[in-house]
């Protein structure tokens, strides 16, 4: 397969195939698009795919048995727009040069020239061979699946403003890298730790984030409430806390966005947070007084009443009968006077 030197599109998903890509693929520098998902393929993701493969759009090698680190030489791929890697067994941390990936960063997208490149490559590869034999209305279709939002897509002759990143269901650990500049991404069940950058606010054509399934902590950062774009987000099954920010549209997210969060709260837990319970305890401290001293009142009062009662029976019960019924009076006098005879022998 190196030899086909002109080769664009690439598309082996759902097959078998096993072992490592063979390196020969890197003669294949004119790649736009290659997608070997849902195969076994195992070994380390080779670093010559950055280095060689720098036309590539679409990079799909989900669902196989990818493992080691994520090569530094994908952030060579400038053009790159949709890169899945999701569903393997990559370890260590994100490399923070993703973030220099120019496509990714631009806030439009040329989509026209993107599909015209494509368009172009595909049908001169594709019909000019058998030209003579096709119609001028004969086209390749360019046809992806994508995990968009949660869910799997069909994109035909895709409109390839996706700009999306998807690590999930990997080993990595790490930190999640500063300002990734794209529509969406997912770094689900994985294994990354720190806190949520703030500068992902500043990715104002945000569509999708999960990062569900991590051990993320620290609070949400409010910069994130301000994304008017954001249509999908899973925080969910990590260790953040405090307040869920009140910000826009975050209210319309369910509570499934947040759960699994012990030390969150916020509306859409239905569970208060330790400041708005202070806040109404001070509300109304005159109230609060007055029912704690009617409180203290009533506990002395009893107290005294109580002992008054006791002192009463106490002593009217025993000495009472004593004093008022002449056999007990002399019974009880001649006790006394054996008990201190009883004393002054044994002196």
């Amino acid at each position: 397969m190196g030899s086909l030197v002109n080769l664009e599109v690439l598309v082996l998903r759902n097959n078998n195939l096993m072992g490592e890509l063979p390196s020969t693929l890197k003669n294949c520098s004119n790649l736009i698009m290659v997608d070997v998902s849902e195969n076994i393929l195992s070994g380390p993701i080779p670093s010559w795919i950055g280095e060689s493969m720098q036309q590539l759009i679409i990079l799909n090698m989900r669902g196989n048995h990818f493992s080691g680190h994520l090569p530094v030489n994908l952030c060579y791929l400038k053009r790159i727009q949709s890169l899945d890697l999701s569903r393997n067994n990559l370890s260590r941390g994100i490399p923070t040069c993703l973030k220099n990936l120019t496509v990714m960063s631009e806030k439009i997208i040329n989509r026209g020239a993107t599909l015209n490149q494509i368009y172009w490559s595909v049908n001169l590869t594709y019909h000019e061979p058998y030209a003579p034999f096709l119609s001028s209305s004969d086209n390749y279709t360019l046809n992806i699946t994508w995990i968009w939002k949660g869910m799997e897509l069909w994109f035909s002759n895709p409109e390839l403003q996706l700009k999306s990143i998807d690590l999930s269901s990997n080993n990595l650990t790490g930190e999640i890298p500063k300002e990734i500049g794209l529509v969406s991404l997912n770094l689900s069940r994985n294994h990354l730790s720190g806190e949520i950058p703030s500068e992902i606010g500043n990715l104002s054509s945000l569509e999708s984030l999960d990062l569900s399934r991590n051990h993320i902590s620290g609070a949400i950062p409010f910069s994130l409430s301000q994304i008017d774009n954001l249509g999908k987000l899973d925080l969910s099954h990590n260790s953040l806390s405090g307040k869920i920010p009140p910000g826009r549209h975050f209210g319309t997210f369910e509570g499934s966005s947040f759960e699994g969060n012990v030390d969150l709260c916020g509306e859409q837990l239905n569970k208060s947070c330790p400041r708005d319970g202070d806040q109404t305890t001070v509300k109304f401290p005159e109230v609060e007084a007055i029912n704690g001293d009617d409180e203290d009142s009533v506990f002395y009062e009893a107290s005294y009443m109580s002992m008054g009662i006791g002192f009463f029976t106490g002593f009217w019960g025993l000495l009472g009968p004593i004093l008022l019924w002449h056999p007990w009076r002399n019974n009880y006098i001649r006790f006394l006077n054996r008990l201190i005879n009883y004393i002054y022998e044994r002196l």
